[in-house]
């Protein structure tokens, strides 16, 4: 199975998701090489949503340290998605 295929998908299914949902522009960091893979931003949405999309579990202690560890503003929230297999939708977590 190539994973990096498997997650590229997964990161395309939460775009779609997140512009049903209204958010206007949603950017995919290139190659995922930083601490997220989606930022999300909508005109009629409060904050501006900083994304790590997982397929079939959730990080790892260490990741999840450096994902809470990472400074952002007031008005951003960060999650984290797992899309588990054969599942229509993600599991979402907020990352304090």
């Amino acid at each position: 199975m190539n994973t990096k295929a498997k997650g590229s998908r997964n990161e395309l299914k939460a775009k779609r998701l997140l512009e049903a949902q209204g958010y206007d522009l949603v950017v995919k960091a290139g190659a995922s090489l930083g601490v997220f893979d989606l930022i999300a931003l909508g005109v009629d949405h409060d904050c501006v949503l900083l994304i790590q999309v997982k397929s079939n579990r959730r990080p790892g202690r260490i990741e999840m340290d450096r994902l809470g560890a990472f400074q952002c503003p007031r008005f951003c929230r960060k999650q984290v998605w797992v899309f588990r297999d054969r599942q229509p939708a993600p599991i979402i977590e907020e990352v304090t």
